[in-house]
């Protein structure tokens, strides 16, 4: 098995632990994102932290994303004293529009497989023009635009 297949199992797998916890249906690309925080994969693990994104900072991001969105409906997160999601019983296994979109991204920014790179997925993700994620950078104050360019600074010149 390559590098990078490993590395996307790595990340598949741990964002179907991410949706378990959050008691989703199916992986989406936020938990995509959270899986990546949490590997410890130096090049993209170091562009998220340069921009002040670890897990924790982007666990709470998709938080205040959730708070917002309810916002924008008329709702009031603080009117109600409610739990954390319960974990799904089983890790979802089947990927959401927005991971597909995202692992689609990445992919077709490279003309070969074997030059796929961590840092692809990542760029996939973000790069990302509605949905969860892009409203939870903006809501952390990162500058997407600066965050793929960090992104692609890490990628050899024949692999942008």
């Amino acid at each position: 098995m390559a590098a990078i297949d490993h590395y996307l199992n790595t990340i598949i797998d741990q964002g179907g632990r991410e949706a378990q916890q959050d008691g989703s249906a199916s992986v989406e690309a936020h938990h995509l994102l959270l899986a990546i925080a949490a590997e410890q994969e130096t090049g993209t693990h170091q562009v998220l932290t340069s921009v002040g994104l670890d897990h924790q900072a982007i666990r709470d991001a998709l938080d205040r994303e959730f708070e917002h969105s309810l916002a924008a409906a008329g709702v009031s997160l603080a009117a109600f004293d409610l739990p954390r999601p319960s974990g799904a019983a089983e890790r979802p296994t089947q990927m959401g529009a927005s991971a597909k979109l995202a692992l689609e991204r990445g992919f077709a920014s490279v003309s070969r497989k074997k030059d796929l790179r961590p840092a692809h997925l990542l760029l996939g993700i973000v790069r990302a023009q509605v949905g969860t994620v892009p409203r939870a950078l903006a809501l952390a104050g990162v500058d997407q635009a600066e965050l793929m360019v960090r992104i692609l600074d890490t990628l050899p010149d024949n692999d942008k």
